[in-house]
């Protein structure tokens, strides 16, 4: 608790939109947020004050009255915990309307997937390399069948491995098309 000044982050807007975010930067500032904490009065005030710093002046003065970390915390979670609710159904969406076809290069297609995954994390969704592998190499267009079955017999292991191969062979093209 000591040493808050190496957790800077975004101060929570009232809307909420950036709710799931403000949430996984906040827990990394330990103890005192939790129920039946034994943080020192002097620790759980600084720990107020750090938080009251990043919190939008409109929840400011909601919340101003309180004095306990964790009923913040509590306080806060209650009226934005229904975000989850929303962002989670929308991800699912997306992740199942993702397709590899649909993007023009390799960089935008990566970007979507990742923050797709990225959503579905903060919902408690995770994801791995296997489901990014399968979804990717599922979704090669259909002209592409053989490209998709060389990719496949390659053996990736990790989703990476098979994006490099990809922007490997996208900056080949590009490279060819331009010499033709």
């Amino acid at each position: 608790m000591s040493n808050l000044s190496k957790f800077e982050f975004v101060a929570l807007d009232i809307s909420g939109s950036n709710y799931l975010p403000w949430v996984l930067d906040a827990k990394g500032l330990g103890d005192t947020i939790k129920e039946g904490n034994e943080a020192s009065s002097q620790d759980k005030a600084k720990f107020m004050i750090f938080l009251h710093h990043h919190l939008d002046e409109g929840l400011k003065s909601e919340y101003l009255t309180l004095k306990d970390p964790f009923q913040l915390w509590t306080g806060l979670k209650e009226g934005y915990d229904y975000l989850k609710a929303t962002v989670l159904p929308r991800a699912r969406r997306e992740w199942m309307h993702l397709r590899l076809q649909e993007y023009k290069i390799i960089c935008e297609y990566n970007s979507a997937v990742y923050r797709i995954i990225a959503q579905l994390k903060l919902c408690g969704e995770p994801m791995n390399d296997e489901d990014m592998l399968e979804k990717t190499l599922s979704t090669f267009h259909a002209l592409n069948m053989v490209l998709q079955q060389q990719y496949r017999e390659k053996g990736f292991k990790k989703y990476s491995e098979l994006i490099l191969c990809l922007l490997v062979a996208e900056q080949h093209n590009v490279l060819l098309m331009k010499n033709h």
